[in-house]
């Protein structure tokens, strides 16, 4: 090229980072050796995020060349940009290493009129006479106290066990002016990058959030416009419509969904199999209305024909766990409200519950009446003067649950789940039963630093269901027989005023004596 010709050159790839890349860079792929960085439509879209967004977090599939990306967009900032410092931080010192190699490899590639004099050059450093750095530092307890920087990456984010600490550290820093980009495979949720993911999905912090899984990959899935690849694949005995079927064949499912389909799934061995989870995940519903201050979600009135019940499990309402209850049709199978709080004395609890039985055609509640829960029941028989509650066959009021029918009824609400026979809506439900597992010595039990309260009143509300249901499981069902309508069944309610109305006449006899 002719001087004029490098200059102009050199304007373009200062002001577009997706040219400078796809012309210039040069990686190593695992099969085709050293290769072009030609970019693919979901990594030019990355890189757009880059340049448009200050903070962006990416949930990523396993070898999306995500980390390439980053690499090569900070080699483009040092190389164009003056007195500017990138720091890289990875999980571990093999892998800060082996990103900043990939840099070095970048950058020895690139033609001489792009390739800055390197000035500085260690293991963990490389500086170009542009004065600017960039900085591949392993994770590490005090990690966060020494990185200062114009950019900063995080490398597979959900695997940094202290980067909440080093964010809070860091942001400080790069807040009047510094950009960040994080990016990660999913690992379980409850963690750091979990939730910043999630809170920039609802637009509640400055991250972008950029999602990208592997149909979005030429090399995983078939697309137009890349015949040359999958004719180069073929030759080395690799087929782009057989990858999805060996992949899948070669791993567990949970893995799969994680590091492929990019699920949030709960840390340790979940108790409902992964392709359940993934199916509740699809059919959560965020199409709601709320009452009491936000405590209580409702995604259907009730309907004239039908019956209601609701499951009730009770905390002491003084912000340590959250009282919590359900309400589902018994013909539908259908979640049509949830209610959740951990500041809801039990007088207020009462009132609430009475309130939304009545609404929903004085609908049967199960109580558990473990310690709390006796209390709540009397508030609810004595002073609320609601009486469709449920009655044991020893004549007590609400269920008792033990280590022992514990098991019984979260293996009941499992059925339900598997057989279809109920539809939960509740996206605060299915988050929960994401994180719900069996731990290493076979106990049932909430994830560290997470709740099972939704998940132990969704199994008394399926309890409650079952005995109404019969001898059968309940059949869900998108309309009911118009006999059915017209004469909905009530031998549960039934039952239950017949206990209450001979307890009260009983209790009654020396009055009318």
């Amino acid at each position: 090229m002719e001087q004029a010709e490098l200059v102009e050159e050199f304007k373009k790839c200062k002001a577009d980072a997706s040219y400078f890349i796809s012309n210039y860079i040069k990686v190593t792929h695992p099969v085709r050796g050293l290769v072009p960085f030609k970019l693919y439509p979901f990594q030019k879209e990355i890189l757009k995020c880059l340049q448009e967004n200050r903070f962006n977090i990416l949930r990523k599939f396993r070898q999306a060349g995500c980390t390439t990306i980053s690499a090569a967009y900070a080699l483009w900032m040092i190389v164009f940009q003056k007195h500017k410092q990138v720091v890289i931080l990875s999980k571990g010192d093999a892998e800060s290493t082996e990103v900043l190699d990939r840099i070095k490899i970048m950058y020895e590639e690139l033609p001489v009129f792009l390739r800055p004099k390197m000035v500085e050059d260690n293991k963990h450093t490389m500086k170009l006479a542009t004065g600017s750095s960039i900085k591949s530092r392993p994770s590490g307890k005090q990690s966060g106290r020494s990185l200062a920087g114009s950019l900063l990456i995080i490398d597979e984010a959900a695997f940094i066990e202290n980067i909440d600490t080093i964010w809070a550290a860091v942001y400080p820093i790069i807040s009047t002016g510094g950009r960040a980009f994080v990016l990660s495979t999913v690992n379980g949720i409850g963690n750091w990058y979990y939730d910043v993911y999630h809170k920039a999905i609802a637009g509640e912090n400055s991250f972008n959030a950029i999602d990208i899984n592997w149909e979005s990959h030429p090399e995983y899935r078939r697309m137009e416009g890349f015949e040359e690849l999958y004719s180069e694949m073929e030759k080395k005995d690799l087929y782009v419509d057989k990858w999805e079927a060996t992949t899948k064949a070669n791993m567990p499912l949970k893995q799969w969904l994680q590091e492929y389909e990019c699920e949030f799934l709960g840390t340790g061995e979940t108790y409902l199999e992964g392709y359940l989870l993934t199916r509740l995940v699809e059919e959560q519903n965020e199409d709601y209305w709320i009452k009491y201050n936000n405590k209580m979600r409702v995604w259907k009135d009730p309907s004239p024909e039908h019956e209601y019940v609701i499951g009730v499990d009770v905390s002491l309402g003084r912000e340590r766990d959250n009282s919590a209850f359900h309400i589902f049709n018994a013909y539908t199978g259908e979640q049509v409200a949830e209610f959740y709080s951990n500041k809801t004395p039990i007088n207020e609890l009462a009132q609430i519950l009475t309130n939304e039985a009545n609404l929903y055609n004085n609908a049967t509640v199960i109580i558990e009446r473990n310690t709390i829960g006796n209390n709540l029941i009397d508030w609810m028989f004595n002073v609320m003067e609601y009486d469709n509650l449920w009655i044991d066959d020893k004549n007590d009021f609400g269920i008792q649950v033990t280590t022992r029918n514990r098991e019984e009824l979260l293996a009941r609400m499992e059925e339900y789940i598997r057989n279809n026979f109920i539809k939960i809506n509740s996206k605060r439900t299915v988050e929960e039963l994401l994180t719900f597992i069996v731990d290493d010595n076979g106990k049932i039990t909430a994830d560290e630093g997470k709740h099972d309260d939704l998940i132990m009143s969704l199994s008394i509300t399926v309890f409650l269901l079952h005995i109404l249901a019969g001898s059968g499981p309940l059949e869900m069902k998108d309309s009911l027989p118009e006999e059915q309508e017209r004469r909905p069944p009530t031998p549960l309610r039934s039952t239950i005023h017949d206990a209450v109305n001979q307890e009260l006449e009983e209790d009654l006899r020396w009055l009318m004596k």
